[in-house]
């Protein structure tokens, strides 16, 4: 018996040291290295590019966005390494969103979630908001720190006057920059910035509005949104990567004059956004009936398509693409004019097609499909009427899209190699997003509407979640590049501080 219990107390004392080792290692706190700036300056951050450095996000800007912008998030990191307690930015009155001229508005308020997608705010409040942002009564007073500028391509961050009122009836100033300028109108967006002989530097998204603009009017370059959003000022032709490179060196030759060091990004393919990837080729439903009634309408057409095959004027293969054909289907594709079609024109033959998988409807294009003209019920869009250009980006501007892209990166990449700046790869980070997802915390964020927590709600730019998983991708750039360590010591945003989407009520 005592040899019995001798046992049993040894094994409880085991036991009683096995759960106090236990106990210890758990409520032993980690240890982190203490945060090093390493080769970089942080005391004087200076932020410059466009939407994506301003913080705009559900189609406007406004004092919460901006607050979350990544430049802010990043300023509030560098406190921690030598960076200043200040950081400044042009921030807008309200939370409302939008812009007014002497109390006329040129900017709607910000966009929220309706239930079932995206609305403008004063629809789901049910009544109008005031946009108390003038750019002619109450602009703030620089010098900024944040120089992201909404709708500024490369070569308008190198352009005197972009933010002068004066210029602005011409298309030729930014109604965001005009809120920057003060007693300057005439000054540069790149002067302003390195007047403020920074120590440290963000050029992010140069390039992506010299695309994005030719891109979100359908490939027609002129703009057909009507809001002074990215790519609203000037032409929307893609910008020659010949012009691209002369601005970007000299941006960047401007910026590290005085022995700044800086962090770059690339600029990502804007056609995995969800402002092209939204709205299927084929949405509409059709009965037996109705089908039969469609085809009725494009018989001639469809007859005059083989009548130039048998004159030997069309091939077969174009012939087939061409032909409009309905079936009894909940996924009949729509009807699109395709200009890179043989032009039939002088023979009457308009170049019309069914819309496949490997063209992109713009996402104004969800609530105009399936509309009516004048009433008409034999005239509806997409299906009796063809969609125009402006809605669709066909292979030849997709490809032009991307042609243009893998310059600008190209150019990035040996500008930024050869001065030894940091690169941040967005162009593989929305790849990412848009395939697989992108780990954030407990989260895994992607490119979908909506509901991916990555992009807001108008599909283009980022949700404030999104913003923070930038400057954290900044972060782990500035490590590899600077021997800091801000990813090792943990001095990083944190998902769920940053919401995906803002409530109505907020203002």
């Amino acid at each position: 018996m005592k040899t019995k219990y001798i046992w049993l107390v040894a094994a409880m004392v085991a036991f009683s040291s096995c759960s106090d080792d236990d106990d210890s290692s758990t409520m032993k706190e980690e240890q982190l290295p203490e945060l090093t700036a390493g080769t970089a300056d942080f005391s004087n951050y200076v932020s410059l590019g466009a939407s994506f450095t301003a913080g705009y996000t559900d189609g406007a800007l406004f004092k919460a966005s901006q607050e979350m912008s990544f430049p802010n998030i990043l300023s509030q990191k560098f406190v921690n390494a030598g960076g200043s307690t200040t950081f400044t930015q042009p921030l807008t009155n309200d939370n409302f969103g939008g812009l007014a001229l002497n109390g006329d508005r040129i900017a709607d308020p910000r966009l929220v979630f309706g239930g079932a997608g995206p609305v403008p705010l004063e629809v789901a409040l049910q009544s109008s908001v005031t946009v108390s942002t003038d750019i002619i009564l109450n602009n703030p007073t620089g010098p900024f720190s944040n120089m992201g500028v909404p709708g500024a391509k490369s070569f308008h961050l190198l352009a005197n006057g972009y933010g002068n009122i004066s210029n602005l009836s011409a298309g030729a100033a930014n109604p965001y920059f005009v809120r920057m300028t003060g007693s300057t109108p005439d000054a540069s967006m790149i002067e302003l910035a390195a007047a403020q002989n920074p120590t440290f530097f963000t050029l992010s998204e140069i390039g992506g509005n010299d695309v994005l603009g030719f891109a979100v009017s359908g490939g027609i370059g002129v703009d057909q949104t009507g809001n002074p959003n990215a790519a609203s000022y000037g032409s929307n032709d893609i910008t020659d990567p010949g012009l691209f490179q002369v601005v970007l060196s000299g941006l960047v030759d401007a910026l590290t004059a005085n022995g700044a060091k800086g962090a770059v990004t690339n600029v990502p393919y804007i056609t995995s956004l969800p402002h092209f990837t939204t709205v299927p080729h084929n949405p509409l439903p059709m009965d037996e009936a109705t089908a039969t009634q469609v085809n009725n309408g494009y018989a001639q057409y469809n007859g005059g398509l083989q009548a130039m095959v048998t004159a030997g004027l069309l091939d077969e293969e174009e012939a087939k693409a061409r032909t409009i054909e309905f079936v009894a289907s909940a996924t009949n594709a729509v009807v699109i004019e395709d200009e890179d079609l043989t032009d039939l024109t002088a023979f009457g033959l308009p170049s019309y097609r069914h819309a496949t998988a490997d063209d992109l409807l713009v996402l104004p294009a969800s609530s105009f499909i399936g509309t009516k003209v004048n009433d008409d019920p034999t005239m509806v869009n997409g299906v009796s009427v063809p969609l125009k250009d402006k809605w669709v980006l066909v292979a030849s501007e997709l490809e032009s899209i991307k042609t243009a892209t893998d310059a600008y990166n190209a150019t990035i990449a040996s500008v930024v190699s050869a001065k030894g700046l940091a690169l941040v790869d967005l162009n593989a980070i929305l790849i990412q997003a848009s395939e697989s997802g992108v780990p954030f915390d407990e989260y895994t964020v992607n490119t979908d509407l909506v509901f991916g927590g990555l992009i807001s709600l108008d599909g283009i730019h980022l949700t404030s979640r999104g913003y923070a998983l930038m400057a954290n991708k900044f972060l782990e750039a500035i490590d590899a590049t600077y021997e800091s360590n801000f990813v090792a010591s943990k001095n990083l945003a944190k998902a769920a501080n940053y919401p995906t989407n803002f409530s109505p009520a907020l203002q």
